[in-house]
């Protein structure tokens, strides 16, 4: 049977691959039964085992794509249907044969900290084990100057929350992302959610992509049904900056846009930043520009980051190890980098991009 002939049968429902995991899981329910809802068409999941599931190396070292390649290969195969992954472990490179065919409507794309007693971050003590897994968290944090002891973690987020709240605690708080927290019904756990000029969260943090196959009309179609052109667009300039800068997705890389009312209508406003690992340097800048030229804005950007120096930053973050101490503010740094501000304030460069 080909996929027309099942997409036209409405007894035979639609193949949707996941991943496994309970929030892999839920946000592919969401999915699923907003397509129902929208087209009447049934869905059914299908779980598939990547490779970044199966290694407990931190994500940094296993390359690009880790969590996405076996649902694209299965994709590819026709043996699914569609996929829904989280958009900010897609490749920023596309895929051959395959279509971001929907991007639903983001969730809150902060971090939100969950801490013993509920302390927020900033009340958090000098040497505090705070545990997270991404390299831009660990930098952003170490930049702060409060010397937490950072401590790179994996696992689903069960497992990150038990080693704050459950009887084998060891570490005074983590940093998740919010999106994942809301999806599994668990806000209520949140002790803070993480301003931006605090935590600038990971180019496409929040968002999903739901793929088909480029050559499946009948698919493209039905999924377009569950497109936000709003959220695509942020999300187009924040991916396009981290493509620029030819950075991976679990890099030093902090990016996040917003959508507001200009004085000629719609605008985003895109912010980014590249962070050295131990927090001693950083370049954080912004852009603004029309919805229509979201790619060109997060090239933009990237092109000033460049031009400040997060070159040199990006050269020295990859080569540090994940759980780098933060540089103590009282001893000169070993090495500086041109151009790059230590502990700055956000810099605004606001240009246009036509």
């Amino acid at each position: 049977m080909t996929i027309s002939q099942r997409q036209g049968t409405t007894g035979v429902p639609l193949r949707l691959g996941t991943r496994g995991s309970a929030l892999a899981l839920a946000q592919s329910q969401r999915v699923a039964t907003a397509l129902t809802e929208a087209t009447g068409r049934p869905v059914e999941l299908v779980r598939i085992v990547t490779s970044g599931d199966t290694s407990a190396a931190p994500v940094q070292t296993l390359g690009v794509g880790v969590f996405v390649s076996a649902l694209r290969d299965a994709l590819s195969a026709k043996d699914i249907d569609f996929a829904v992954h989280s958009y900010k472990d897609l490749p920023t490179a596309p895929a051959p044969g395959l279509h971001i065919a929907a991007v639903p409507r983001r969730e809150d794309p902060r971090d939100a900290l969950i801490a013993r007693g509920g302390l927020r971050l900033t009340e958090l003590p000098p040497g505090a084990r705070i545990g997270t897994g991404a390299l831009r968290r660990i930098a952003q944090l170490n930049a702060l100057g409060l010397q937490f002891e950072v401590i790179p973690i994996r696992g689903n987020i069960d497992t990150r929350i038990s080693r704050v709240v459950g009887p084998h605690a060891d570490l005074d708080a983590v940093i998740l992302a919010r999106a994942g927290l809301a999806r599994l019904g668990r806000t209520g756990e949140i002790a803070e959610t993480l301003d931006p000029m605090l935590m600038l969260p990971a180019p496409a943090q929040g968002a999903l992509a739901v793929e088909c196959r480029a050559d499946d009309s009948d698919m493209v179609d039905l999924l377009a049904t569950l497109d936000d052109p709003a959220t695509r667009a942020v999300v187009a300039a924040e991916r396009s900056l981290l493509a620029t800068l030819e950075a991976g997705c679990s890099a030093p890389v902090g990016a996040y846009a917003e959508l507001a009312e200009g004085d000629d209508g719609d605008e985003i406003y895109l912010r980014g930043a590249v962070i050295a690992t131990d927090g001693a340097h950083d370049v954080r800048l912004s852009r603004t520009g029309r919805p229509a030229d979201a790619v060109e804005i997060g090239k933009a950007l990237a092109a000033d980051l460049l031009d400040a120096g997060a070159a040199g930053l990006w050269s020295a973050a990859t080569l540090s190890p994940a759980g780098a101490a933060p540089r103590n503010p009282a001893q000169p740094p070993n090495g500086t980098t041109p151009n790059a501000s230590p502990r700055t304030a956000e810099a605004h460069v606001t240009g246009s991009t036509e």
